[in-house]
């Protein structure tokens, strides 16, 4: 029905990876969803500080800007165990169930090798600034490692639930596209 959603979550079965890469999904989002209630504290804190009590504020506004990212990061793997990502199932729909795996099979492979790369090079940036000590030019100045951890972290996560999800299509535990035959 139009304007009607739907969660779907991604299926394990008895399949003990696929649960433990489930909790681990559900766990990021949980992270996830206290890193945005955390920014919008602080944010609260921070007008309280400049509007009311007409103080400055050093850290709140960095602090705010590296949770929602890492939020945004931490929370990946937990939007693809739902399913939420934008997707246009119309091909999907179209093929017939055979071509539907095959489809499915090549878009979470190309997705895998994506994330690969940006895992990749994610753990590479966050290595440099933690190992040469980078910090933030601002008053704070906070070592940059810390928030550039949820790089790395946010698509380990995600690489780990795309290949659950690659499983789960390959081994008949879930239909591709989450589309079941009529």
């Amino acid at each position: 029905m139009v304007g009607m959603t739907r969660t779907v979550v991604a299926r394990s079965g008895n399949n003990p990876f696929l649960r433990a890469v489930g909790v681990l999904s559900t766990l990021a989002g949980w992270c996830s969803a206290g890193m945005i209630l955390a920014a919008v504290l602080i944010t609260c804190q921070m007008i309280v500080i400049r509007f009311v009590l007409n103080g400055s504020t050093i850290w709140q506004t960095e602090a705010v800007v590296y949770l929602m990212v890492a939020a945004t990061l931490i929370g990946l793997p937990y939007v693809q165990r739902l399913r939420g990502h934008v997707n246009v199932d119309l091909l999907p729909m179209s093929l017939p169930r055979r071509w539907r795996h095959a489809l499915a099979v090549l878009t979470l492979s190309a997705s895998i090798a994506v994330v690969s790369v940006m895992l990749f090079y994610g753990f590479e940036f966050w290595h440099i600034a933690w190992e040469r000590g980078w910090r933030s030019d601002t008053v704070w100045g906070v070592r940059l490692w810390i928030p550039y951890l949820s790089i790395p972290v946010g698509f380990g996560l995600l690489l780990l639930q795309l290949v659950a999800d690659l499983v789960a299509v390959l081994t008949g535990v879930e239909e591709p596209f989450g589309l079941e035959e009529a």
